[in-house]
């Protein structure tokens, strides 16, 4: 069995954020009583935009993050991506409830990784040498039971 250190923790750490993210958006939905969409409230708006963004991005990085280390292997660099792409998206949501720098900071931080890992991945398929593998090509006797 092949075990991927990396993507599976970093997996597990964007399962628990997302948890996390989901309670924020059901905790606000109770504190301002919109039971159903966002009822035009800034807050339930902000909390279930942090989450969605969370969403949209994660699946891309960690897509990403497991074909890197599939081809790579495990590496200090990985981990720290997905670790700081975590980060980034917890400064991300934080700033979404008001601390804008924390916002900035998170989407910039989530871009970066996104386009460091897809130039890693690029760089891996495209530099690493391919060579043509021949096969020999083997007659077989088929042999009828007795």
């Amino acid at each position: 069995m092949m075990m991927l250190p990396i993507s599976l923790t970093i997996a597990a750490g964007a399962a628990l954020l997302n948890i996390w993210l989901a309670m924020r958006v059901s905790r606000a939905r109770r504190q301002e009583e919109v039971w159903v969409g966002d009822g035009g409230n800034e807050r339930v708006i902000r909390r279930m935009r942090a989450h969605s963004n969370f969403i949209e991005n994660t699946a891309l990085v960690l897509i990403l993050l497991v074909l890197v280390e599939l081809g790579l292997g495990s590496s200090i660099w990985l981990w720290g991506a997905g670790a700081l792409y975590l980060v980034g998206r917890i400064l991300h949501a934080i700033g979404m409830d008001g601390m804008m720098w924390g916002r900035m900071a998170g989407a910039i931080i989530t871009m970066l990784t996104q386009l460091g890992l897809a130039i890693t991945a690029l760089t891996a398929v495209y530099t690493t040498p391919m060579g043509i593998v021949a096969t020999d090509v083997q007659e077989t006797e088929v042999v009828a039971p007795n």
